[in-house]
């Protein structure tokens, strides 16, 4: 009988050794080809600004060249399907914002799962909202667009149904007691263009695609909807500090991953994009754009996305958006 046992348990341990080279190649070979990171809004949008930013350092710290896909439409869901769909297997990565929470209120019938079908890597950190308003109107400040909001009924545009951009401006409305019409577009360029033509009244869209254009006057930013002031606009007020209260609106950008992607491999994006947002040219790039650091391990950073996705439906609900 001991002679069995042992021959049984040599045996066991013989099967076993063949497949932990495998294993240990398989990581280590990683990434072995090109990587497709797919941004799910359109070119010159906040998040395809400061993605490319952090994409080219990580793609050289990884040996590898990343690939950006822009794959906008229906506020970010039809890139997020991509990448759900996708293989986990490292080479298709989702570099994506704040609406990524907001999917779940608008849009139900999604083919995927936020909190299912991704695994959370790292937050680049977060960019704030600007109200945003043409100088034509002759509005210059945030208290007198709310006076003429309430006097008629005014505009305002969006990156899509459900996305940051569009929950910024609800939030804002919902606190300063206003009605105003929602217009939608595919991204955040086509809806910055609609507002500085006149043809759309206001939007709250990222600093980091609006900003040009309120550098060269072009739009006048009204307020910021953050607690606080952003260095690359410190001349202007935020929402909360002009009196509406709960006006202000988290907008973080960061990637994510296929869900049951190799967690040697996740752990290798992460701590490498850490490295990319530390890099001094890094940092350069990203000041302008206003952002603010996020530091969140994947789990906390999964936990914030649970958390928002509720929150956000709860807005949803209170605003009246309308599901489609």
């Amino acid at each position: 009988m001991t002679t069995r046992r042992g021959f049984v348990k040599t045996a066991i341990a013989a099967l076993s050794i063949p497949a932990l080279p495998k294993l240990v190649s398989a990581e280590a070979s990683w990434p072995s080809r090109p990587i497709r990171a797919v941004i799910p809004f359109s070119a010159g949008s906040s998040i395809d600004i400061v993605g490319r930013i952090v994409l080219d350092p990580l793609s050289r710290r990884l040996g590898q060249p990343i690939v950006v896909e822009n794959r906008g439409g229906a506020g970010g869901t039809i890139g997020c399907a991509l990448v759900a769909q996708s293989p986990p297997d490292g080479y298709t990565i989702l570099v994506n914002a704040s609406a990524h929470t907001s999917a779940p209120a608008i849009y139900p019938n999604a083919s995927y799962d936020v909190t299912r079908d991704f695994s959370a890597v790292i937050p680049f950190g977060s960019v704030p909202n600007v109200v945003i308003i043409a100088p034509s109107k002759g509005i210059k400040t945030l208290k007198d667009m709310v006076a003429a909001a309430k006097a008629g009924n005014m505009t305002f545009a969006s990156a899509g149904v459900g996305s940051a951009t569009h929950l910024a401006a609800e939030r804002l409305r919902l606190s300063a007691g206003f009605n105003a019409t929602h217009v939608p577009f595919k991204g955040g360029v086509e809806a910055i263009t609609e507002v500085m033509t006149g043809r759309v009244d206001f939007a709250c869209m990222g600093v980091p695609s609006a900003l040009p254009f309120i550098t060269d006057n072009k739009l006048l930013a009204l307020a910021v909807c953050t607690q606080k002031r952003t260095v690359s606009l410190p001349n202007v007020p935020t929402t909360i500090e002009l009196g509406f209260a709960d006006s202000d609106y988290i907008f973080w950008m960061g990637m994510f991953v296929p869900a049951k992607t190799d967690r040697a491999i996740l752990e290798r994006l992460r701590a490498d994009t850490q490295k990319a947002l530390a890099d001094s040219a890094v940092v350069d790039k990203l000041k302008p754009q206003g952002m603010e650091p996020m530091p969140l391990s994947p789990a906390e950073f999964d936990a914030l996305v649970k958390k928002e996705v509720a929150q956000n439906i709860a807005l949803v609900k209170a605003a009246g958006i309308k599901v489609e």
